[in-house]
């Protein structure tokens, strides 16, 4: 019972780690400031997605992602933000449902390609015991797809995120928190987003974080995708999850650092079903 418990914690969502820490955070950067992160997120060897019921594929993916995340003030109280991730992914062993052949039909494919740029602004309008700020980004659409491997490396639209972002910080501990959602064109459905983590200093340079990230389809797009695509499950309509997880902070001054994270699935819909690993490296300017 134990050993099956520890395996279904473990399994989690990449689309959260590499950057719930920061984009997500009310603090703004200090005017003319500049904060970056490169992160590298895996999910290995997967072939199960979540679903009603949860469902498999006949190939084994694996799902790189390295990303680079910056901060810049503009002013004490407004930061631009961009993001730019590079999507490296590998197929292994895949079998077409729709090819009818004898013999070994399995092939592999890999595809290197961007995801969707993301670029936005936050605002910080209130900063007394709380910290409350807005956020908006749009993530354009500069995804790639494949149509033989059904690869998908960003949503084949312009998405539109909105955010409410509240924290506070103590002397050794924060919390913050979020809620908004996510607008996309080209028909496919809108999410509503809401998540919140907690962070404490264990020692001199160390952080540990605990999160809660929660996304749900609204329900209001059709778009209808390639069935290549479907197979893959990459950037399909309507993908839901519910995570938590743990996040490690490690200060080797006071403007570099390391960050690595993992966490665990409450939920989800049309998202891989396996553990995801995240690594970064951290420097404020």
């Amino acid at each position: 019972m134990k050993i099956k418990f520890l395996k279904n914690s473990i399994k989690i969502l990449s689309l959260l780690i590499g950057l719930s820490a920061f984009s997500q955070s009310p603090w703004t950067q200090k005017k003319g400031k500049f904060y970056m992160q490169l992160s590298f997120t895996t999910i290995p060897n997967y072939d199960t997605f979540f679903g009603d019921p949860d469902y498999t594929i006949s190939g084994k993916i694996t799902d790189n992602t390295i990303q680079f995340y910056g901060e810049y003030g503009f002013s004490d109280k407004t930061s631009l933000i961009v993001n730019v991730p590079l999507k490296l992914i590998s197929i292994s062993d895949f079998e077409n449902p729709l090819i009818d052949c004898a013999g070994d039909c399995s092939e592999d494919f890999n595809e290197s390609a961007l995801g969707n740029l993301e670029i936005g602004i936050k605002h910080n309008f209130y900063k007394k015991d709380w910290i409350l700020s807005g956020q908006f980004s749009i993530e354009v659409n500069t995804g790639s797809y494949d149509d033989v491997s059904g690869i998908r490396t960003g949503y084949n639209a312009f998405t539109f995120t909105p955010l409410f972002l509240a924290g506070k910080s103590f002397e050794k501990t924060y919390i913050q928190s979020f809620i908004g959602a996510n607008i996309r064109t080209n028909d496919y459905s809108s999410n509503f987003k809401v998540g919140g983590e907690v962070g404490y200093k264990i020692t001199k340079h160390i952080w540990l974080i605990g999160f809660v990230d929660i996304v749900k389809s609204l329900k209001n797009g059709n778009i209808v995708l390639p069935i290549e695509n479907t197979f893959t499950g990459f950037y399909v309509n309507d993908q839901d999850y519910g995570a938590y997880g743990f996040k490690g902070i490690g200060e080797i001054t006071d403007r570099f650092g390391l960050t690595a994270g993992f966490g665990g699935a409450f939920f989800g819909n049309n998202v891989a079903k396996q553990a995801a690993l995240n690594v970064g490296v951290y420097h404020k300017f």
